[in-house]
């Protein structure tokens, strides 16, 4: 990828232009006028440009990445047109390859979800229909999943969703903590540097189910089997498994 055009720059693409800097891409990164404040910021600490239409990225651009919200979808694909083959890769979240393909006739589509971790180059980038070029070129953002169908790419979308509940769920464990007498900076890095030993002993246990690693933690007689009992009979998990159905019947509502 030599050059990055982006048509909607907001709060997640502008996570994946730091992510692509700080790896060392310095190829142009084309940026679409609107939302200019944040534009101008980018190009000023990022070295992009701002181009003065949507059309001029995309003429100009190897590479486009679609980063509007669906709803405004048509309004853009009334504004520009796609040279024949030219990749289009969007992270709006439901929008299917069909009507991605409805929309930009000319382009070669392709569908991307990530998280704000990319600006960290840490972020699950998930990839659907697998597609060399762009898994070359986000690659440097995080890890790859590359999905061969979008059945699995909507279910990739509510993982993707479980990245921003994960927080509330950290922030209540700290404030646990704080409320019996922990200050703050202390109980934050104790939940967080305990999800990363947990993280980071699956990661490396690939052999293990992600429940036979808790099991081998929580054995008769130990604290954590005691507060697991009292966890296993307060099921949090259907909680959890409700807000997934909602999303993904949102996601598979939206793409019919």
């Amino acid at each position: 990828m030599h050059s990055l055009g982006i048509l909607g720059v907001g709060e997640l693409t502008e996570k994946v232009v730091m992510g692509l800097r700080s790896s060392g891409f310095d190829g142009a990164i084309l940026l679409s006028p609107r939302n200019a404040q944040r534009a101008e910021a980018l190009a000023h600490t990022q070295g992009c440009q701002v181009l003065p239409s949507n059309q001029a990225v995309v003429d100009q651009a190897e590479l486009v990445m679609l980063g509007v919200r669906p709803a405004a979808l048509a309004q853009l694909a009334s504004e520009v047109r796609l040279r024949p083959g030219q990749r289009l890769v969007s992270l709006a979240a439901g929008v299917g390859l069909a009507q991605l393909q409805a929309a930009f006739p000319a382009a070669h589509c392709v569908r991307v979800m990530l998280s704000y971790a990319a600006q960290h180059n840490q972020a699950t980038v998930v990839v659907c229909p697998p597609d060399v070029p762009t898994e070359q070129g986000l690659g440097a953002l995080g890890n790859l999943v590359v999905l061969q169908d979008e059945a699995a790419f909507e279910l990739a979308t509510v993982a993707a969703c479980m990245n921003g509940w994960f927080y509330f769920l950290l922030h209540d464990l700290q404030q646990w903590l704080t409320d019996k007498g922990l200050p703050a900076a202390e109980a934050r890095a104790l939940v967080l540097g305990n999800l990363h030993d947990c993280v980071t002993s699956a990661q490396r246990q690939p052999e293990h189910t992600l429940k036979a690693l808790g099991q081998a933690i929580a054995t008769p007689g130990t604290f954590t089997a005691d507060g697991l009992a009292v966890l296993m009979h307060q099921p949090v998990s259907a909680s959890w498994g409700a807000a997934c159905e909602v999303v993904l019947d949102g996601l598979l509502t939206r793409s019919r």
